[in-house]
């Protein structure tokens, strides 16, 4: 299990610092107007995989490459668009990028009512309180139901799986966040446990696969420990994102890492135990006093913190047994 880390930017600064607490990998996108382009370059890919390997980590997860509404939607020009989505997986392929993290969410995407909750020492996280979106008008999208988004998916997976398996990239789909259905009139799939096996079913593959967000499954209700061995056990676990909270999907807080309702060590525990071996990465964290919140979920102390917390779990397991969940 390999410990990485989104970084503000690809600096020599923050890729040293990454280095100095103890990351391997990092977790990214394409920096700058080359990743805003509808293809991704072959050139600036492996410009920018060269940077962080030169600093002496890898990049080895792509976040934020995401499949357009006019996919997800399947709407007119979805053909055209899951064209330039795989010219920019094989590139990805190509430049020796081994994950891609995506998600199924249309229009609202990543979803909170607050980003200035205060939790502990009054540090600064983000919140979800679903009563404050009951009576949320339609968006652009109006009305999409969930047999719409799982059509769409399947159609894609159809599509971009077999560019995956040439390309060799793992394709890991991320949950819902929140994982409610409807929001504002834009039904939710990827909301319980099942519908991952669902998406792993759709189109049988050592390439396609999820992205285990242990919030997201904390959010559900889901039994983590029985979880992460469902999926790491099928070897369709290629990432997982390790985060804390408190509450359920309707009204949750985001906290630090060491205090919220999830036992945190018995999770680790439980990626030792499942034989998990991919990277795996702090996920939202407040931001501290004397950093902006600019970012919410991404301050960089926050993080720092968490990935000090993160290998003190890890040492723990390793040192105190995994194999008997002690």
């Amino acid at each position: 299990m390999r410990i990485g880390i989104v970084l503000p930017d690809i600096t020599e600064g923050y890729l040293k610092v990454a280095r100095q607490i103890g990351c391997t990998d990092i977790v990214t996108t394409l920096k700058g107007e080359a990743g805003k382009l509808p293809v991704w370059g072959y050139r600036e890919l492996i410009t920018q995989r060269s940077r962080i390997e030169n600093a002496g980590l890898k990049w080895t997860v792509v976040e934020s490459q995401q499949p357009p509404d006019v996919i997800k939607l399947g709407l007119p020009g979805r053909d055209e668009a899951i064209d330039l989505w795989c010219q920019s997986l094989r590139n990805i392929g190509a430049a020796g990028i081994p994950i891609m993290c995506y998600n199924w969410m249309p229009v609202l995407s990543w979803l909170r009512t607050s980003f200035t909750t205060r939790v502990r020492g009054d540090a600064l996280a983000t919140s979800y309180d679903h009563s404050l979106m009951k009576n949320a008008p339609l968006t652009w999208a109006g009305t999409v139901s969930e047999e719409r988004l799982w059509e769409s998916l399947e159609y894609f997976l159809k599509a971009a799986v077999p560019v995956a398996e040439e390309a060799g990239v793992q394709l890991a789909i991320h949950p819902d966040d929140p994982p409610l259905s409807p929001i504002a009139g834009i039904s939710r799939i990827l909301t319980n446990p099942d519908a991952f096996q669902r998406v792993i079913d759709l189109l049988p593959s050592p390439n396609n696969g999820i992205t285990f967000c242990q919030g997201c499954f904390a959010e559900m209700g889901a039994d983590l420990e029985a979880e992460i061995a469902r999926f790491a056990g099928q070897k369709k676990l290629f990432f997982a994102h390790f985060r804390n909270l408190r509450g359920t999907a309707e009204h949750f807080t985001e906290m630090f890492h060491d205090d919220g309702d999830t036992d945190m060590y018995r999770a680790m525990q439980a990626y030792y135990r499942a034989g998990f071996e991919g990277p795996i990465r702090p996920d939202h964290v407040p931001a501290l006093e004397g950093e902006p919140n600019d970012r919410p979920g991404y301050s960089l102390w926050g993080r720092f913190f968490a990935v000090g917390y993160m290998r003190g779990l890890m040492e723990a397991v390793e040192k105190g047994g995994f194999q008997s969940g002690r």
